[in-house]
C-alpha cells in the first residue's frame, strides 16, 4: 500500500493518534509495519507529541528525582500499563516516555495517574481536577490517603543568572496540601497544619512535642505521621 494512502487511512480511523512517532529514515515497508504495531499496541498509551528539550543550557534539570528515565506505570483512561519508562518534567508538569528515535510528551488529558519507582520507594501521582483547587489540572504526589489525605505538588523554577552570574539554574520547591471534608488546604508549616486540624489541636501539639517532630514543606514527608495520628484520633 502506498504510504500516502496508509497515512490517510491511519489518521481517518485513529484520529487520536499522532504519526510523528514513526522513526525517521525508514522505508515504506518499515513505516507500514511500525504504524501497524502502533495501532495494535500503543494507540491509548502513546498519544501525545514529540518532545524537545528547550532548557538544555540551564544548569541542573527540570525533572523530578532524575534526568534519566525511571521505571513506572501509567493509568490512561482506566487502563493500566506497567513497566513503562517515564520521566516527570515538574517545570512544565508533563510526563515523558521514550519511543523509537525520540521522546514523546504524553497526552496529559488522558492520564488518570502514574507511579514511579525510585530509591527503593514507590511513588503514586494522581491528577487533581480543576474544580478542586480552582487551577489547571496538575499531578500531585500522594503521601497519605485516608479520611484526611496528604499531597504534595513538586515544582521547579528558574533562578536567573544563578551560576557565576552567567547561567540560569533550576531549583525545586514543594507545596503541601491536606484534604479534609473534600476541601484542599495549603500547608506551609505547623501554624497552617494546626489551623486545619484545630478540632484536635491539643492532642496534635502533645503528639508533636512528645515525639520531637518538626513539620516543614521542605520535607513533605514530615507531615505524614501527624496526619496518620489525626486520622486515628477521628476513628
Amino acid at each position: 500500500m502506498h504510504i500516502f494512502y496508509l497515512i490517510i487511512l491511519f489518521t481517518t480511523f485513529f484520529p487520536g493518534i499522532t504519526i510523528f512517532a514513526a522513526p525517521r529514515n525508514f522505508d515504506e515497508k518499515q513505516i507500514e509495519l511500525y504504524l501497524q504495531d502502533t495501532i495494535k499496541d500503543n494507540q491509548v498509551l502513546y498519544n501525545g507529541r514529540i518532545w524537545r528539550n528547550r532548557y538544555a543550557r540551564i544548569k541542573e534539570d527540570q525533572f523530578l528525582f532524575s534526568r534519566d528515565f525511571i521505571e513506572g506505570s501509567l493509568t490512561v483512561r482506566g487502563e493500566t500499563f506497567k513497566g513503562i519508562q517515564l520521566k516527570y518534567d515538574i517545570f512544565k508538569d508533563e510526563l515523558l516516555s521514550p519511543v523509537q528515535d525520540g521522546v514523546i510528551q504524553l497526552n496529559k488529558e488522558m492520564i488518570d495517574s502514574f507511579r514511579l519507582s525510585f530509591g527503593n520507594r514507590n511513588y503514586k501521582f494522581i491528577k487533581i481536577q480543576e474544580d478542586s483547587l480552582n487551577t489547571t489540572k496538575s499531578f500531585f504526589d500522594v503521601l497519605y490517603e485516608g479520611k484526611t489525605s496528604l499531597y504534595v505538588r513538586h515544582f521547579k523554577k528558574i533562578d536567573k543568572l544563578a551560576v557565576e552570574g552567567q547561567y540560569d539554574k533550576f531549583y525545586q520547591i514543594n507545596k503541601v496540601y491536606v484534604t479534609k471534608g473534600n476541601k484542599f488546604y495549603p500547608i506551609t508549616g505547623k501554624k497552617d497544619l494546626m489551623e486545619v486540624l484545630k478540632d484536635k489541636s491539643v492532642e496534635i501539639k502533645d503528639f508533636l512535642k512528645k515525639n520531637k517532630l518538626r513539620v516543614t514543606e521542605k520535607l513533605p514527608d514530615s507531615f505524614i505521621p501527624v496526619i496518620m495520628y489525626y486520622d486515628n484520633l477521628m476513628h
